[in-house]
Protein backbone atom coordinates (compact mmCIF):
# COMPACT_ATOMS: atom_id res chain seq x y z
CA UNK A 1 0.00 0.00 0.00
CA UNK A 2 1.26 3.40 -1.01
CA UNK A 3 1.85 6.01 1.92
CA UNK A 4 0.87 9.74 1.86
CA UNK A 5 4.70 10.82 1.43
CA UNK A 6 5.06 8.25 -1.58
CA UNK A 7 1.91 9.40 -3.36
CA UNK A 8 3.03 13.48 -2.51
CA UNK A 9 6.33 12.31 -3.81
CA UNK A 10 5.45 10.32 -6.99
CA UNK A 11 2.69 13.07 -8.13
CA UNK A 12 5.72 15.89 -7.45
CA UNK A 13 7.93 14.05 -9.21
CA UNK A 14 5.49 13.27 -12.42
CA UNK A 15 4.90 17.43 -12.58
CA UNK A 16 8.30 17.73 -12.62
CA UNK A 17 9.20 15.41 -15.27
CA UNK A 18 6.45 16.86 -17.41
CA UNK A 19 8.04 20.39 -17.07
CA UNK A 20 10.92 18.96 -17.95
CA UNK A 21 9.68 17.86 -20.89
CA UNK A 22 7.58 20.68 -22.10
CA UNK A 23 10.66 22.97 -21.46
CA UNK A 24 13.03 20.77 -23.73
CA UNK A 25 10.90 20.72 -26.21
CA UNK A 26 9.98 24.78 -26.73
CA UNK A 27 11.14 26.01 -29.80
CA UNK A 28 15.05 27.88 -29.26
CA UNK A 29 13.23 30.84 -30.59
CA UNK A 30 11.26 31.63 -28.09
CA UNK A 31 14.77 32.15 -25.97
CA UNK A 32 16.51 33.80 -28.61
CA UNK A 33 15.50 37.78 -27.88
CA UNK A 34 16.79 40.89 -28.30
CA UNK A 35 17.75 42.60 -25.26
CA UNK A 36 16.72 46.04 -26.46
CA UNK A 37 13.70 45.04 -27.83
CA UNK A 38 12.46 43.93 -24.76
CA UNK A 39 13.76 47.13 -22.70
CA UNK A 40 11.46 48.62 -25.42
CA UNK A 41 8.81 47.29 -24.28
CA UNK A 42 9.54 47.29 -20.70
CA UNK A 43 9.44 51.07 -20.54
CA UNK A 44 6.09 51.32 -22.75
CA UNK A 45 4.36 48.89 -20.68
CA UNK A 46 2.18 50.55 -18.05
CA UNK A 47 0.34 48.98 -15.06
CA UNK A 48 -3.52 49.20 -14.77
CA UNK A 49 -5.73 48.13 -12.05
CA UNK A 50 -9.60 48.13 -13.00
CA UNK A 51 -12.33 47.82 -10.38
CA UNK A 52 -12.51 44.10 -11.46
CA UNK A 53 -9.23 43.60 -10.83
CA UNK A 54 -9.80 44.66 -6.90
CA UNK A 55 -13.14 42.53 -6.75
CA UNK A 56 -10.87 39.46 -7.81
CA UNK A 57 -8.67 40.42 -5.74
CA UNK A 58 -11.38 40.35 -3.17
CA UNK A 59 -12.49 37.41 -3.68
CA UNK A 60 -9.03 35.53 -3.85
CA UNK A 61 -8.14 36.56 -0.45
CA UNK A 62 -11.54 35.47 0.91
CA UNK A 63 -10.87 32.27 -0.52
CA UNK A 64 -7.42 31.19 0.38
CA UNK A 65 -8.79 32.51 4.19
CA UNK A 66 -11.57 29.88 3.87
CA UNK A 67 -9.19 27.16 2.48
CA UNK A 68 -7.01 27.95 5.28
CA UNK A 69 -9.38 27.62 8.12
CA UNK A 70 -10.78 24.17 5.92
CA UNK A 71 -6.89 22.99 5.98
CA UNK A 72 -6.58 23.55 9.35
CA UNK A 73 -10.05 21.74 10.52
CA UNK A 74 -8.82 18.73 8.01
CA UNK A 75 -5.60 18.48 9.93
CA UNK A 76 -7.71 18.53 13.47
CA UNK A 77 -9.59 16.00 12.36
CA UNK A 78 -6.55 13.73 11.75
CA UNK A 79 -5.09 13.88 15.07
CA UNK A 80 -5.56 10.24 16.96
CA UNK A 81 -7.53 11.99 20.08
CA UNK A 82 -10.00 13.94 18.93
CA UNK A 83 -13.16 12.44 19.54
CA UNK A 84 -16.13 11.71 17.08
CA UNK A 85 -17.89 14.40 17.64
CA UNK A 86 -15.26 17.01 17.60
CA UNK A 87 -14.63 15.32 14.03
CA UNK A 88 -18.19 15.63 13.18
CA UNK A 89 -18.47 19.39 14.18
CA UNK A 90 -15.26 19.72 12.25
CA UNK A 91 -16.89 17.77 9.26
CA UNK A 92 -20.15 20.01 9.67
CA UNK A 93 -17.93 22.72 9.16
CA UNK A 94 -15.86 22.26 6.42
CA UNK A 95 -19.26 21.42 4.77
CA UNK A 96 -20.93 24.84 6.05
CA UNK A 97 -17.75 26.85 4.69
CA UNK A 98 -17.62 24.87 0.98
CA UNK A 99 -21.57 25.82 0.58
CA UNK A 100 -21.44 29.19 1.42
CA UNK A 101 -18.86 29.97 -1.14
CA UNK A 102 -20.87 28.35 -3.53
CA UNK A 103 -23.90 30.22 -2.49
CA UNK A 104 -21.99 33.55 -2.70
CA UNK A 105 -20.92 32.43 -6.29
CA UNK A 106 -24.29 31.65 -7.37
CA UNK A 107 -25.78 34.98 -6.47
CA UNK A 108 -22.64 36.48 -7.97
CA UNK A 109 -23.61 35.32 -10.84
CA UNK A 110 -27.12 35.46 -10.60
CA UNK A 111 -26.23 39.56 -9.66
CA UNK A 112 -24.33 38.95 -13.16
CA UNK A 113 -26.86 37.83 -15.39
CA UNK A 114 -29.91 39.63 -14.73
CA UNK A 115 -28.64 42.90 -13.96
CA UNK A 116 -25.49 42.81 -15.84
CA UNK A 117 -22.43 44.11 -13.34
CA UNK A 118 -19.88 42.27 -11.67
CA UNK A 119 -20.09 42.36 -7.84
CA UNK A 120 -18.16 40.52 -4.97
CA UNK A 121 -20.30 39.10 -2.30
CA UNK A 122 -19.23 38.20 1.16
CA UNK A 123 -21.59 36.15 3.55
CA UNK A 124 -21.47 35.88 6.79
CA UNK A 125 -24.09 34.28 8.93
CA UNK A 126 -27.18 36.38 8.84
CA UNK A 127 -25.05 39.41 7.13
CA UNK A 128 -24.55 39.83 3.58
CA UNK A 129 -22.15 42.66 1.87
CA UNK A 130 -22.45 42.97 -1.69
CA UNK A 131 -19.54 45.41 -3.24
CA UNK A 132 -19.87 46.66 -6.55
CA UNK A 133 -17.87 48.09 -9.25
CA UNK A 134 -20.19 50.81 -10.76
CA UNK A 135 -18.62 54.19 -10.22
CA UNK A 136 -22.24 55.79 -9.42
CA UNK A 137 -23.99 55.43 -6.48
CA UNK A 138 -27.64 54.12 -7.22
CA UNK A 139 -30.15 53.44 -4.63
CA UNK A 140 -32.35 51.73 -7.36
CA UNK A 141 -29.35 49.41 -8.35
CA UNK A 142 -28.91 49.03 -4.72
CA UNK A 143 -32.48 48.40 -4.03
CA UNK A 144 -32.65 45.75 -7.06
CA UNK A 145 -29.33 43.91 -6.13
CA UNK A 146 -30.74 43.38 -2.34
CA UNK A 147 -34.42 42.20 -4.06
CA UNK A 148 -32.63 39.96 -6.18
CA UNK A 149 -30.21 38.76 -2.96
CA UNK A 150 -33.51 38.15 -0.54
CA UNK A 151 -35.35 36.57 -3.05
CA UNK A 152 -32.76 33.07 -1.94
CA UNK A 153 -33.69 33.13 1.80
CA UNK A 154 -36.53 33.20 3.20
CA UNK A 155 -35.84 34.45 6.58
CA UNK A 156 -34.58 38.46 6.58
CA UNK A 157 -31.06 38.71 5.37
CA UNK A 158 -29.17 41.99 6.61
CA UNK A 159 -27.89 43.10 3.00
CA UNK A 160 -25.09 46.19 2.69
CA UNK A 161 -24.16 47.65 -1.10
CA UNK A 162 -21.36 49.07 -1.73
CA UNK A 163 -20.18 51.22 -5.19
CA UNK A 164 -16.36 51.28 -5.61
CA UNK A 165 -15.55 54.17 -7.39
Amino acid sequence: MINKKSLWFLTLFSLILVLSIYYITMPQELFLTNNSNHQEQKETTKATIEESDTLSAMRVTLDQERQEEIEKLQKEMEEKDISDDEKNNHFEKIKYLTELSSKEEDLENKIKKELKITCFIKIENNNISVTTNEKKDSPTLANNIMRLIQEEYDEPMYITVTFQS
